[in-house]
């Protein structure tokens, strides 16, 4: 890759990073659930009216919108909410890497080989790690939401994948329609038109800023940019740098939240990245049922697999203190 295009890798990671500690202050501003629409309805708005018709059918566009958009992107916000802090939060959704394997193995028929398999173990080590020591410190409850935030990224990539969209950004835009009603019914529902009303009569610049920040830069441009990148190299090349995701998500968790990150932490961050590297890039062993040999699973730092197509790309805790990438996030 060009000294320029590494740059433009970093930056893409980073902004997914930083993505994890703005969300963390977004919810001070915002009901979880009505942030989430917010940051959909702003992505979506206005670029739905330049980036032309969709290019795959209907089906794909709404199921990932319901499933990345609403159950992801939900569990996301209302997990960081309830007291998963951001770092951690970055860290955790990784584990969507192992479930997108699993996945596909049942859906697309890619038997994982050997060493993707060790992957995944050394992964699953390090969430029992990571479980370990939020469960000394923080909400359990949280914890398991972001797994399943996880798990329905999971899926979705999956889904991204058997749609194959041939232009990442504008499937990303038209995903970003779906879940704008449907979390807004959810949030009128369990969180009240009171709550809403009053974070909105309240917005002020931050929040906008925020919510600027969450839909046009880590949506539009990362996604964008990461497509951009992909259309210019091998996906082997770009997806390592999906990696430094939960790096630039606990370090900016820390400077900015002064979360503190144990040793535990450190032990769980090492066996995560370590297990999704070996799960994200070893070969499948076998053979598809569409044929292909060796065809690896989709995963990413938003709905789609950095190797299946181009993808879009995606706290402390919510009592007085706080820490991973996004933490995407997308």
């Amino acid at each position: 890759m060009r000294p320029a295009h590494v740059c433009l890798a970093v930056l893409v990671a980073a902004v997914w990073g930083v993505n994890f500690v703005v969300i963390e202050v977004g919810l001070d501003h915002f009901p979880p659930l009505l942030f989430s629409a917010l940051r959909f309805l702003v992505a979506a708005l206005p670029a739905v009216f330049f980036v032309g018709r969709p290019k795959v059918a209907w089906k794909w566009v709404v199921g990932v919108g319901l499933v990345l958009g609403v159950a992801k992107f939900g569990l996301l916000f209302i997990g960081m909410d309830a007291g998963m802090p951001a770092g951690l939060s970055s860290l955790v959704l990784q584990i969507q890497a192992v479930f997108t394997a699993l996945f596909a193995a049942l859906a697309l028929g890619e038997r994982p080989g050997r060493v993707r398999v060790w992957g995944m173990c050394v992964a699953l080590a390090g969430i029992a790690v990571a479980a370990v020591d939020e469960g000394e410190g923080g909400p359990l409850t949280a914890f398991v939401l972001l797994i399943g935030a996880a798990a329905c990224w999971g899926v979705s990539n999956v889904l991204t994948r058997k749609a194959a969209p041939p232009d990442p950004l504008n499937f990303m835009v038209w995903v970003s329609t779906v879940p704008v009603l449907p979390l807004l019914g959810l949030s009128l529902l369990f969180e009240g038109p009171s709550r809403d009303l009053a974070a909105l009569r309240s917005l002020d610049g931050p929040g906008v800023g925020i919510v600027v920040y969450v839909a046009w830069v880590t949506t539009v441009f990362g996604f964008g940019a990461w497509g951009y990148l992909l259309r210019r190299h091998p996906a082997s090349t770009v997806a390592p740098f999906s990696l430094l995701v939960p790096v630039f998500g606990m370090s900016s968790a820390a400077l900015v939240l002064d979360e503190s990150v144990s040793a535990l932490r450190w032990c769980a961050a090492a066996l995560l990245v370590g297990g999704v590297a070996l799960t994200s890039f070893a070969r499948t062993g076998g053979v598809s049922r569409s044929g292909s040999r060796g065809g690896t699973a989709a995963h990413g730092r938003g709905p789609a697999d950095p190797r299946a197509v181009p993808p879009p790309r995606t706290s402390a805790s919510r009592t007085p203190s706080t820490a991973t990438p996004p933490t995407a996030p997308r």
